[in-house]
């Protein structure tokens, strides 16, 4: 056991401690978990992914990985683009999160060119330049060592592939800021005990969102996990924000 501690959304907790208790949360609001998305971003969360599929660059062929995949939205999408040629590979840490992706996957007849790992993201278990692109859309902030998450991202990536992290962010102007945080705190874990009978879940989701780089800092570390051409571009006004980064 080590003495090192990381951040928990406010608490403090051993580093050893926190992929265990992110999962309780993933475990709990598995089933709801798109209702949940629908709570902390007042349902645009579809545009955030469809702004980030657009600017993946995804083409027929290309072997993706989606990891933090969840129920699967960005999978389903990147399936029909990569069409009987390419391989899209769903990854999640949480086997709670992973079986209603496959469910939902199976539901939707997505089968043949769709693969599950139950998979970190700090310690991909893929060959050295395995994918054309890689997404993270609403994961990393749940990963307690980013850096690290980003140097196996980049390792497994192909030369020129492309990495895409899609988070909450930090809002440009402070009266949004303001609004938003009234939001998380006061409404969003009411809204959590409301639809879903966890307050606490939704209260661990806005404070791991507070706890997050903001644009400028995560872009710095992109830079410095060897990522070349890395940008970041705003939505609903920093609100969310996509980053890309592509591997030399």
């Amino acid at each position: 056991m080590s003495d090192k501690t990381t951040h928990f959304g406010y608490k403090t907790v051993k580093v050893e401690e926190k992929a265990g208790k992110v999962a309780e949360v993933f475990h709990s609001v598995a089933g709801k978990y798109d209702l949940m998305n629908d709570l902390m971003s007042g349902g645009v969360h579809r545009l955030w992914k469809r702004m980030t599929i657009e600017m993946s660059g995804v083409r027929r062929g290309d072997t993706v990985l989606d990891i933090a995949g969840g129920t699967g939205d960005l999978t389903a999408k990147f399936s029909r683009i990569v069409g009987p040629e390419g391989t899209v590979v769903l990854a999640d840490i949480n086997d709670s999160m992973l079986r209603v992706g496959r469910d939902r996957l199976t539901d939707l007849g997505i089968v043949n060119n769709v693969k599950f790992s139950q998979a970190d993201a700090q310690y991909l278990p893929f060959p050295d330049n395995s994918f054309d692109v890689i997404t993270i859309a609403f994961g990393l902030r749940n990963v307690t060592d980013k850096d690290l998450a980003l140097r196996s991202m980049l390792r497994v990536l192909k030369p020129g592939g492309r990495l895409l992290v899609l988070e909450f962010s930090s809002p440009a102007n402070p009266l949004l800021s303001k609004i938003y945080d009234t939001y998380s705190f006061s409404i969003l874990p009411k809204l959590g005990k409301l639809f879903a009978s966890d307050a606490d879940s939704y209260q661990y989701l806005a404070e791991s969102i507070r706890m997050h780089p903001d644009q400028e800092t995560l872009q710095g570390m992109m830079d410095n996990a060897g990522f070349a051409n890395t940008d970041f571009h705003n939505m609903t006004g920093g609100v969310v924000a996509l980053h890309r980064g592509v591997k030399p």
